[in-house]
């Protein structure tokens, strides 16, 4: 029996160069009903979002609600979802896990170490984007490989062996003019803190504005090393590390 870790490697290479609305046609076509974008309403994921909802606009599309996101997001949310008259799923954390999290390490713990931070996304992203992806097949994200020290060996398709599937990255080769180009040519609305600095947005204590020619995910857990900026959502040993 072919599995999904059989059908990545199938696909090894066959995607390099390829069109990302050529790319997303494809696997909507052959994963109907079992994939799944994910989204955080940063530029990337609406430009996606705009392309999904173009080509098969019952896939299903969902979103973490961490608790902690700026009202910025909440409003680019419900502009989305007017935008194209669609339902975005959301994920919230459990509420237990997030009350003994907060009685244990404070209500803004997470600054104190790299241990109490990605416990923190654990909880509030990590379990959550779980429950999001069972009995899915393939996962939809907005990964660029511009965006960071750790992204640089992605491939368009991969296989995901912290949750067992595949990972699509149709922007990988994308630069940032490329995402905005795109937004601007299909009047896609966007979050209004890119408007202010913010070029990769998250949690609200957990993002700030970058200075101009700073990283582009150098406002994502600033208070860290740039080799430590992930929350855990993309890397296959977050679990063994948390």
């Amino acid at each position: 029996m072919q599995t999904l870790w059989d059908c990545t490697k199938r696909y090894e290479g066959r995607y390099n160069g390829s069109a990302p609305e050529d790319l997303l046609r494809e696997f909507l076509k052959e994963y109907s009903g079992k994939i799944v974008l994910a989204t955080s309403f940063g530029a990337e994921d609406q430009v996606l979002t705009h392309m999904v909802v173009s080509i098969d606009p019952q896939t299903e599309i969902f979103t973490l609600d961490t608790g902690r996101l700026p009202e910025e997001t909440y409003k680019v949310w419900e502009q989305t979802e007017r935008f194209y008259g669609i339902k975005i799923k959301p994920f919230f954390p459990d509420r237990a896990e997030v009350e003994w999290l907060v009685l244990d390490q404070g209500i803004n713990g997470f600054y104190e170490s790299i241990e109490n931070r990605k416990r923190c996304c654990r909880v509030r992203k990590i379990d959550p984007l779980k429950r999001a992806l069972e009995k899915r097949e393939v996962w939809i994200t907005g990964l660029r490989r511009e965006q960071s020290i750790t992204r640089q060996d992605l491939t368009v398709v991969e296989y995901d062996e912290t949750f067992g599937l595949i990972k699509l990255n149709p922007l990988l080769e994308w630069s940032t003019k490329q995402v905005w180009d795109y937004i601007k040519k299909h009047d896609i609305p966007y979050n209004s803190l890119h408007d202010r600095g913010y070029p990769s947005i998250g949690c609200a204590p957990c993002t700030r504005a970058v200075n101009e020619g700073e990283d582009i995910r150098g406002g994502r857990w600033w208070w860290e090393s740039p080799e430590h900026k992930e929350c855990g959502l993309h890397l296959t040993d977050f679990t063994q590390n948390a």
